[in-house]
């Protein structure tokens, strides 16, 4: 995936958009000032940048204008700020900058406004799931998940209305207890582990999810698939 620079004074903002881009897949390196930012930014041109723009010493609107003189800003960037004004906004696109998020930042507007961003990166590349290489007949191509599914599933017949015939042998509250986790692990390797995903294709609230995740005994960390 793509490897985005986080830029802000505030510790529980970058902790934020770090856990919640991380499990979107991208590498992210945070910068908690301009000049950490710089040496960053010295070391390897990132695909992304989201750059607070109120910052002690160094301002992000200071920093955008240095990049944009020494050559530097061949990325995009992106503004935060929860105190901006319109003025400020309007000069951040004229240096440069591609967009403005408002703080508090709402899940849905990052996660729209980071993939539109990483389209004008010359950089990254979205992966292509599932493209079978030219030459290969697609029925030699068997899906990591159809394997390990089809290694889970019992017998043909063994089920009542779908469900495996050994759940209804259990006490109400163990029964449900395994087919939530067997359920959530299903989610887990289908999404890659992307608790974002996770919660929305499932309904819950990401803090519930993970104390649902917790109390079930599924590992949370970082459960991508290797290949």
């Amino acid at each position: 995936m793509a490897s985005i620079l986080v830029v802000d004074d505030e510790m529980g903002i970058r902790e934020l958009l770090n856990e919640i881009l991380t499990d979107e897949g991208h590498t992210i390196y945070a910068a908690e000032s301009a000049a950490q930012a710089r040496k960053i930014r010295e070391q390897m041109r990132p695909d992304l940048v989201l750059l607070d723009i109120w910052m002690p010493e160094t301002d992000g609107i200071t920093l955008l204008k240095e990049w944009s003189k020494t050559g530097q800003l061949t990325m995009p960037v992106v503004m935060m700020s929860g105190h901006a004004t319109i003025d400020t906004a309007v000069e951040a696109t004229r240096i440069g900058a591609l967009n403005f998020l408002e703080k508090p930042i709402a899940l849905q507007k990052l996660l729209k406004t980071v993939s539109k961003a990483l389209e004008s990166s010359p950089k990254f590349v979205e992966p292509e799931e599932g493209k079978i290489s030219q030459g290969t007949p697609a029925s030699t191509s068997v899906p990591k998940t159809a394997v390990v599914e089809s290694a889970l599933l019992p017998p043909e017949g063994e089920y009542i209305s779908g469900i495996a015939k050994t759940y209804f042998d259990l006490p109400l509250r163990e029964a449900r207890d395994l087919f939530e986790k067997a359920y959530f692990e299903h989610q887990m390797l289908i999404m890659g582990g992307r608790m974002t995903k996770i919660s929305e294709y499932t309904g819950l609230e990401r803090t519930h999810l993970y104390r649902k995740l917790k109390a079930l005994g599924i590992d949370t960390s970082r459960n991508k698939s290797e290949s």
